[in-house]
């Protein structure tokens, strides 16, 4: 399917193809989920921790004899029914990512471009860099695309002097074509592309 391309400043600048086995498919929302849950997965600290019963630092004696009281029979006062005492089955420090295999993840990107397509969220820009390396002249930039919350993908290597002036700018981020995912492209309203971004996602999905 073609595309058309546009520079920074809105104007027209030719056509792009667009292959329909990356672009074209129909979106599915249960792979697009796995995938955005393997992400986050794979993002938490999982540094959460509380001290059982036997990390408490009190004595472990037996608080007092165990018949004549008419109390309860009890041991150590790290217990978890005392005040003090430690958790019973609190939380531990562990990882929470998951494996999802290759060709499911590889998919999922697939459907996250073809969703943003299908919903007239995709631009495609000839080359992202720009003359005068400042955020307002970026913001007057995108204001003329009417972009306020979008993913900027570029190609292997991004513009200094774009990102330097995208960094400052809320709800736009600026990715490398190697850091492009479902999930930032999911969280941003649009997705654009630099030209040198959709030439090498055909190259990696060949």
């Amino acid at each position: 399917m073609e595309l058309k391309v546009q520079t920074l400043g809105g104007k027209a600048a030719g056509n792009v193809s667009l292959s329909d086995a990356i672009f074209g498919l129909e979106p599915r929302e249960d792979i697009l989920a796995r995938v955005v849950r393997w992400q986050l997965a794979a993002r938490q600290q999982g540094t959460h921790q509380s001290k059982g019963r036997s990390e408490i630092n009190r004595t472990k004696s037996k608080m007092y004899k165990q018949k004549g009281t008419g109390r309860a029979r009890h041991h150590a006062a790290s217990a978890p029914q005392f005040r003090g005492g430690g958790k019973a089955h609190g939380p531990v420090a562990r990882s929470h990512a998951h494996d999802l295999p290759k060709k499911v993840r590889a998919l999922g990107l697939k459907h996250a471009l073809s969703a943003k397509l299908k919903s007239d969220s995709l631009i495609v820009i000839d080359e992202l860099s720009l003359k005068d390396a400042k955020t307002k002249a970026l913001v007057a930039s995108l204001a003329s695309l009417g972009l306020s919350n979008a993913l900027v993908i570029g190609g292997a290597e991004v513009d200094q002097g774009f990102a330097r002036a995208a960094a400052n700018i809320p709800n736009i981020d600026v990715l490398p074509v190697q850091g492009i995912n479902v999930y930032d492209i999911l969280r941003r309203g649009t997705l654009v592309l630099s030209k040198a971004a959709v030439e090498a996602l055909e190259e990696r999905f060949k």
